[in-house]
């Protein structure tokens, strides 16, 4: 069957089996790998995209029930080499550790900021109560949200754009490794 979606910004058409699941379709057909795939069963909400704003859980919906609607991955969250200020909040308060769940905890955030721009910690741990982080135990979590809910614009000019951050030359994000050369290791 064909269908067509706007992904991204982009109009997408396809032919695909019925049955393909839109994680499956936005993984392997269009190779938009930030969308993870997880548990299988819809309970780590790995998978979470949006749908027309809202998020859903891509391995709990049929790519063909998407068809005709906007969809939203990680990957689109940033504005060109400008990232999102929920993605600069990850980064300035350490939202993520594994990474594995945080493409879904953004587009979780990012359809909570965009309905309240101004969410309080319960709001903020409500939103994201269908998703499992194992690493975080969701303080940081919750501070990434706080942090991108104080910066909508996305924080200030020393911010890291995307380029900067996958390119290593990022001057907002300081050098672990850089760091660690003058500290003395002691056993």
């Amino acid at each position: 069957m064909q269908i067509s979606m706007t992904v991204n910004g982009n109009e997408v058409t396809s032919d695909i089996e019925p049955r393909v699941l839109l994680v499956h379709y936005i993984r392997e057909v269009l190779g938009l790998t930030g969308t993870h795939w997880g548990c299988d069963t819809s309970n780590c909400g790995t998978c979470v995209v949006l749908m027309d704003g809202q998020p859903v859980k891509s391995c709990t919906v049929l790519a063909a029930m998407a068809a005709g609607h906007d969809i939203r991955t990680v990957e689109g969250l940033s504005s060109g080499a400008t990232l999102d200020p929920v993605q600069q909040g990850f980064m300035e308060e350490h939202g993520l550790q594994c990474g594995f769940c945080t493409p879904g905890m953004m587009l979780t955030a990012r359809a909570l900021l965009d309905k309240n721009p101004h969410p309080d910690d319960t709001e903020i741990r409500r939103a994201i109560s269908g998703q499992i982080c194992r690493c975080t135990g969701y303080a940081t979590i919750v501070r990434s949200v706080q942090w991108a809910a104080a910066h909508p614009a996305g924080g200030d000019a020393d911010a890291a754009t995307a380029d900067e951050v996958l390119d290593g030359t990022d001057t907002a994000v300081p050098d672990i490794a850089t760091d660690l050369e003058d500290t003395e290791v002691k056993a």
